[in-house]
Parts: structure tokens; sequence; C-alpha cells
């Protein structure tokens, strides 16, 4: 068993420990890079269990694909498995460009042993039976207030509150509206448009499920990520002139493009 190591500066007594410590984490192994197809899936097994998917840390293993590796789209990925409650932890396997994609997304690079504290594994596999289904989740508190609106066409979710950091709002099926800002390390998604209406310095992933129509529409641009059907830019490859002004982010033949408004 892992012993603690007190930590303390000078003759103020700890304030913290440091623990080595081995977890089990459920994996899920891509055996297709096709994330039209993962979401059709995992959306039939959440569906049947959501409270055994919520809050759930998972591992992202490559393992399955040729050594030549295969493209994986990690925002549309990681945005589709958040937005099914689950908390994409790190990657395992896969080749140099899936790693390093993967650290765009800051998401951990695993080896072996980082996931085999014991020697069961639950992986998230077509294999394994899916449990009975439980009540609907509750809400979790501190999310702002999502407001869904019937309206023509796709859905459409409208947030009045400001969304903080570590808070995420996922609109499916349509549109989301966020009439406040968007803090660092809070994250956006919807299957359609994202509009916000104030300083959007979080993460925005629109067309979640690979709409290339989708189109983000921003006050001040100040975003950590944008996305739009899994193609990204990183706040490092925005352009400084079209930071802090009103743009539309939009894809143009597979190329994310950034215009002013």
């Amino acid at each position: 068993m892992a012993g603690y190591q007190r930590t303390s500066v000078g003759d103020r007594p700890a304030v913290f420990e440091l623990k080595a410590a081995g977890f089990t984490l459920p994996i899920i192994r891509l055996l297709e890079a096709d994330i039209e197809a993962v979401a059709a899936e995992l959306g039939a097994r959440v569906e049947q269990a959501p409270e055994f998917f919520r809050n759930t840390p998972v591992v992202i293993d490559l393992s399955a694909f040729p050594e030549g590796g295969a493209k994986v789209e990690f925002p549309l990925l990681v945005g589709l498995l958040r937005g099914y409650g689950m908390i994409p932890f790190g990657v395992r396997g896969g080749n140099k460009a899936q790693n390093e994609a993967a650290e765009a997304m800051e998401l951990a690079i695993l080896g072996e042993h980082e996931t085999r504290a014991t020697r069961t594994e639950r992986a998230i596999a077509p294999e394994e039976p899916a449990p009975s289904a439980p009540a609907a989740p509750s809400v979790p508190q501190g999310v702002p207030a999502a407001i869904p609106r019937a309206g023509a066409g796709a859905a459409f979710t409208l947030v009045t509150r400001p969304v903080r950091s570590g808070q995420r709002v996922y609109a499916a099926g349509g549109d989301l509206s966020i009439i406040a800002a968007v803090s660092s390390g809070a994250e956006l998604m919807a299957d359609g448009n994202i509009h916000v209406y104030g300083p959007l310095r979080g993460r925005a992933l629109a067309g979640m499920k690979g709409n290339t129509d989708a189109r983000i529409f921003c006050q001040d641009l100040q975003a950590e990520l944008v996305s739009v059907a899994g193609h990204y830019r990183v706040s490092e490859n925005i352009p400084s002139e079209l930071r802090g002004v009103p743009v539309q982010i939009y894809l143009d033949q597979k190329i994310l493009r950034i215009e002013k408004l």
C-alpha cells in the first residue's frame, strides 16, 4: 500500500500530501475512426444506463488501429464523450500524430502500465452488456440554466447566465445561444450553430454530429479552441487581428475559416 509524503515549507505545517496511487479507469477502445458510427453506438448505450456513464473518467485506447494509424477527430470525439457526461482523461496507444492531436486537446498520453493498476479493466466495448437503466439523472448544481425553445426546424437552447470555468453546455439536436460571458475553461457544444453574445474565452464546438454547415458566431473572440464538425483551431493558431472582435467561424472546403463580422 503506497504511503503519503508530507510537503511543507519552512516551519509551516504541511497543507497537502502526495501519494502514489493506482486507479482502474474505464477504457473506450476505438475499433473505427468513424465518429458518426461511434456516436450512434455510444448514444444507444448511454440511453440504456445514463448514470453508469455520468461523470465517468475514460481513457481512449487507439491500439486497435494499424501501425500507420487513422486520423482521429479528437475535438469531435472529446466533445461527444463530454456531451454524454463522460470525462475524457487520456489516450493509450496510437502513433505520434495521434498523440500530438490528443495533446492539443489537453489529454494525457498514457503508457500501458498506467491503466493497469489491477488485473481487471472495465472496457466500454461492444462485447460488454450494458447494465440495467436506472432513473433519469438529475441536473447537476452550478450549471447555467439552459432553456429549450420551440420553433421552426431544429431545436434551440438559450442560456441566460454566464458559463463559468469547468461548466459545459450541450445543445443536442440544434443551436445554442449564450447571452452572457463564457469563461476560460468552460465548454460549449451544439449539434447546430453556436451564438455567443459576450466574450467567448472557453471552448466552442459546433456541428458535433458532423454538420459541416454549422457556424460559430461571437461578439468577442478570445477562445481557447473553436471547432466545426471536428475541424478545429486552438488559441495559438488564431490571428491576433481576429481576437477580441465579432467574428463568424465556418467550414469552407474542409478548411476552418474565421472572418470578422
